[in-house]
């Protein structure tokens, strides 16, 4: 640990004491043992270099790679294009870090550009930033978009991602903002419970679409409803759905905030993924982050400059929206060129692939015994059931023949996925294995 940080080991025991721990084994022990990674590599010393690629090849084979996934619930195993990876992989483009003399990268500053351009597309909103972290940081930082002197609560639906509700917790724990998560009414948001929350001191209410479920929400009267209390009105939205369901800025939405993994990004353990940021004209000054702008220099020719940064570094602290002081600018890039691979009509099919598939694999497993547990909602690629056996133990059983099954949840239902990757037959055979297991 000692050689990573610039501190002596005396100055790194004042603060291990300040903060209430004798180590960092202390530090860190609420953290399950399961996903430590051990401080020494299990290797014998002495060994030669093909000893050892040997030896770590052994240990990788202990990696379960799933042949088919049907688990979403925020990371979505969606089809990536070749030209993707080729394009992103070019060594001008992938750095360490953001530029910080950002001017003098004028293909970096483009294609930051070209990615704000799309996700204003693509969401029906005025102004996009350079992204942020990832979906759930882009949730979080909506909230202070909002928030004013006079208005310091947020009303959250209770069928919002709980990781996204997490981390929102977790920004607004050290800022005086009171959050008031309504809980979920049969898969939907509580429009009644959610109408009753909403008061002066509302800054925003946060509403996911299509929600954690998958089910699709009734944004048009959430969106009424927040505007009638005076508050802003912030959409989380899954960007592959935005090619067939209604866009945020077609609500009339306040801010359009999301995870774009699905676009181009794949499944990497948790990341590095991509936090998209849009909203209206009348917000722009409120975004986190930077924003690109497109202009002309003394001699007429097109160049990009850094056109916003409502951050902590460029203004005065007590001003600043944000402290975030860059963007997943090779992420952006990404999504940047997947949108450009697929175009219009390929994010359609993919979206309406999605919901083929969808709607198909949650017939078949009704008719293995698994019942739909919200029938009566209308449902994007993801949908919940009952299971007429402990999740966990299909889970198991599916996972032995290379199947990710879906998400266990509360209560013994489980919330499945399904993409345009997956393809008839790998429906079929995850049917199969559900219906052995009940019998």
């Amino acid at each position: 640990m000692g050689s990573f940080i610039a501190n002596t080991d005396r100055q790194q025991q004042e603060m291990l004491t300040a903060a209430g721990y004798d180590n960092f084994e202390d530090l860190f022990a609420h953290i399950p043992d399961v996903v430590k990674l051990g401080r020494e590599l299990e290797i014998d010393r002495g060994l030669s270099e093909m000893e050892v690629c040997r030896k770590i090849e052994s240990l990788s084979e202990k990696n379960i790679v799933f042949r088919h996934i049907f688990r979403g619930a925020g990371a979505y195993d969606h089809y990536i294009p070749s030209i993707v990876k080729e394009v992103v992989s070019k060594e001008e483009f992938v750095t360490a870090y953001t530029p910080y003399q950002a001017e003098v990268s004028q293909g970096n500053l483009q294609s930051i550009f070209e990615y704000q351009t799309m996700m204003c597309e693509l969401t029906g909103m005025d102004v996009s930033n350079a992204s942020v972290y990832d979906g759930a940081t882009a949730a979080a930082e909506s909230v202070f978009m909002c928030k004013d002197r006079k208005r310091k609560s947020v009303v959250i639906s209770g069928a919002v991602n709980p990781a996204v509700i997490d981390v929102i917790r977790t920004y607004c724990s050290g800022r005086e903002t009171d959050i008031n998560v309504v809980p979920a009414k049969n898969g939907l948001t509580d429009a009644d419970a959610v109408c009753a929350a909403l008061n002066s001191a509302t800054a925003c209410l946060i509403v996911q679409q299509p929600n954690f479920f998958g089910n699709i929400e009734d944004a048009d009267r959430f969106c009424r409803a927040a505007h009638e209390a005076g508050a802003k009105f912030v959409m989380s939205v899954d960007p592959i759905a935005m090619a067939v369901l209604k866009t945020p800025g077609e609500y009339g939405a306040d801010i359009a905030v999301g995870e774009g993994q699905s676009l181009g990004m794949p499944l990497g353990f948790g990341g590095p993924y991509l936090g998209f940021m849009t909203t209206t004209q009348k917000m722009m000054r409120q975004l986190p982050g930077r924003i690109v702008g497109q202009t002309e220099d003394s001699e007429g020719n097109v160049c990009y400059v850094l056109t916003l940064q409502a951050r902590e570094q460029h203004i005065r602290r007590e001003k600043a929206s944000s402290n975030i002081c860059s963007n997943e600018a090779l992420c952006a890039l990404t999504a940047t060129v997947y949108l450009s691979a697929m175009g219009p009509e390929g994010l359609r099919q993919a979206a309406e692939l999605s919901v083929n598939k969808a709607h198909y694999l949650q017939k078949e497993l009704e008719k293995a015994g698994f019942a739909p547990a919200y029938p009566d909602a209308e449902f994007f690629k993801e949908f919940v059931t009952e299971s007429p056996v402990p999740p966990e133990r299909l889970m198991a059983e599916l996972e032995k023949h290379g199947i990710l099954g879906g998400l266990p949840l509360e209560d013994g239902k489980i919330l499945w996925c399904a993409t345009e990757k997956n393809t008839r037959e790998d429906i079929d055979d995850l049917v199969t294995l559900a219906g052995e297991v009940i019998c």
